[in-house]
């Protein structure tokens, strides 16, 4: 199935008329960035790379996709030439998924021509924006959580194909579960489970419910103990299940305290080893706040889903540099007040301190060829990989093994912040972003 249509009308557009004016072949550099973490975050995270790069490979302008354009009269026959034989044929570089960012890191860019790269901008942003405002916000999560286990419960807050976005997101950024079949299925995350709150009203009693679940899943299963009055949920589950039961999960009341209480009646029960899950609108505040109490794990939906407030990350997608007519390289870059970009094509580096960072360094350079390689940084990271190159997709960071190798890195790299980019709130970036010139 192509991905060509998932895009802005404007983007071929602007392709046609490039084409009839012959600008659209010149060679252009186009940079995605955010200028700003959303709701004061202190860090971002880049999710998303994988999934683009997998769409990138279906990125065709088929039959129907060329007949629709024809007759609708969105471009020109010169243009329609063009789609016809259209694959991304530029180069790609860009942050590791799982990697963190911060105001003004060079994200992702793209070479090519101007005809190549203008027409993915949409198709980067809607996939970037979304999911690495989820990963930012699931990180958030996980940091609050410490070692306590998070599973992604949020599929029927998001639309069905955003849900499974969402949770590979969140799986990259420290989750370790997800409800979703899909999710596990396309990336390999692991699923969870048992049953809600309709499987007990479903039935003549909660004993009779629990004991079904029981005979069904086994007493390792975790119940549901909060349809009715949660005291007696925990004593009925004992006495289904026995002291060896898994786990009963809670999904109302004030959770501090009520966690407090029934872990307080299994153990008076003898069920000492029987695990606390919680879930009921948790976010990162939420979760921070039971850090004290005695939970086992948490269930996150709504929160995670939709970037804890925040769903998009405030990405954009700008030409940087083009050639000229001379065959010179210019940088170029929108100049308004508030919405300003900084041209040039740009090398980026984590100065580190003893491992801890202290700043995001972007070399920027005006001339093509003139970029900081890792030798003009030595007491720093390189944070830019080739992705695609002259055309041809690593294949590296898609699928099953790509999301793993994300979320490796992701928890790798985490380490390297300083202890204020952990606090959850509102603030300036842990570190700065210092833009210099690059070494000629």
């Amino acid at each position: 199935m192509s991905s060509a249509f998932l895009t802005d009308r404007y983007e071929l557009t602007m392709l046609a008329a490039a084409l009839r004016d012959g600008t659209a072949h010149r060679p252009s550099v186009f940079e995605l960035f955010s200028r700003r973490l959303s709701g004061g975050r202190r860090f971002g995270v880049v999710a998303g790379t994988g999934r683009l790069l997998s769409l990138l490979r279906q990125f065709r302008f088929g039959e129907d996709e060329l007949r629709y354009l024809r007759d609708n009269r969105v471009v020109d026959a010169e243009a329609l030439r063009y789609l016809e034989q259209y694959r991304f044929r530029g180069t790609i570089r860009g942050y590791r998924e799982g990697e963190l960012y911060f105001p003004g890191s060079p994200i992702l860019t793209v070479e090519g021509t101007f005809a190549d790269a203008v027409v993915l901008e949409t198709l980067a942003l809607s996939i970037l924006n979304h999911d690495s405002a989820v990963a930012t916000a699931a990180a958030r999560m996980s940091i609050a959580a410490g070692e306590r286990p998070l599973a992604e419960m949020g599929s029927r807050r998001a639309a069905e194909h955003s849900a499974v976005a969402a949770a590979r997101a969140a799986y990259i950024a420290g989750f370790g579960s997800t409800s979703n079949l899909e999710a596990g299925r396309q990336w390999g995350i692991p699923t969870m489970g048992t049953a809600a709150h309709s499987w007990t009203l479903l039935h003549d009693s909660e004993e009779d419910a629990f004991r079904a679940q029981v005979d069904s899943l086994g007493a390792g299963t975790t119940l549901l103990v909060d349809t009715y009055d949660i005291r007696n949920g925990v004593e009925t589950a004992i006495r289904v299940a026995g002291t060896g039961l898994g786990g009963v999960r809670i999904d109302s009341g004030d959770l501090p305290i009520v966690a407090a209480e029934v872990r307080a009646q299994l153990d008076e029960l003898g069920a000492t080893e029987t695990k606390i899950t919680v879930t009921s609108d948790l976010d990162e505040y939420a979760i921070a706040a039971l850090a004290a109490s005695p939970v086992d794990a948490y269930g996150v939906g709504t929160s995670v889903v939709t970037g804890s407030g925040y769903p998009t990350a405030s990405m954009v997608y700008k030409l940087v540099a083009r050639q000229d007519d001379s065959g010179a390289w210019v940088a170029v870059a929108k100049a308004s007040t508030d919405k300003g970009s900084k041209g040039g094509r740009k090398a980026a580096f984590r100065a580190l301190e003893d491992g801890v960072a202290v700043a995001e360094t972007v070399a920027v350079s005006d001339g093509f060829e003139e970029v900081d390689t890792p030798s003009e940084h030595p007491d720093s990271r390189a944070l830019q990989v080739v992705l695609v190159e002259d055309g041809e997709i690593d294949d590296s960071h898609e699928g099953i093994a790509g999301t793993q190798a994300a979320r490796a890195h992701h928890l790798a790299v985490r380490e390297e912040l300083p202890v204020r980019a952990l606090a959850l709130s509102k603030s300036d970036p842990a570190i700065p972003t210092e833009f210099v010139d690059a070494v000629s």
